[in-house]
């Protein structure tokens, strides 16, 4: 039987990718008593890396929070693999900390962002609020647009 997340994705019609497989020496998640770690992610899509470039040069803010909200997608596959499948023991999400790939003058950061931080709310109603950094960064692994690392409790 599908649980009540599960339901809502697919009401949604959102179908949670793979999980990927670190791309250095560290793991995906860590699981420390009530949270889950989730190491940062990227825009990974059915095709590869779907979003590169820079924030104010190659990309607007729209496509920048198509990129985070694609890229919470692979943050939320993590999630269920550290849940053992079952996204309904996620009581809330905690933190997040968001990357945007960006021009020195680039200043919308946190509409970048966004793009993830809604997505979680759409999901998980008022347990996807969170607190949040989001910052700009000169650049980031593969040229990807955005990276996002985030913090659960579980239960």
């Amino acid at each position: 039987m599908a649980g009540k997340i599960d339901a809502r994705l697919k009401q949604l019609g959102i179908e949670l990718p793979a999980p990927a497989g670190p791309a250095g020496t560290y793991v995906p998640y860590v699981v420390t008593g009530n949270l889950v770690f989730i190491s940062g992610q990227g825009p990974m899509g059915a095709k590869g890396i779907e979003y590169q470039g820079k924030l104010g040069k190659d990309h607007d803010i729209d496509a920048g929070k198509a990129a985070a909200r694609l890229t919470m997608l692979n943050v939320l596959a993590q999630l269920k693999a550290a849940c053992g499948g079952d996204l309904d023991r996620v009581t809330r999400c905690v933190k997040l900390l968001g990357f945007v790939n960006a021009t020195p003058d680039f200043d919308q950061q946190p509409a970048v962002i966004n793009g993830a931080s809604d997505l979680l709310v759409e999901i998980f109603g008022d347990a996807g609020r969170h607190a949040r950094s989001a910052v700009a960064a000169p650049s980031l692994p593969f040229q990807i647009t955005v990276e996002i690392e985030a913090i659960f409790e579980i239960a």
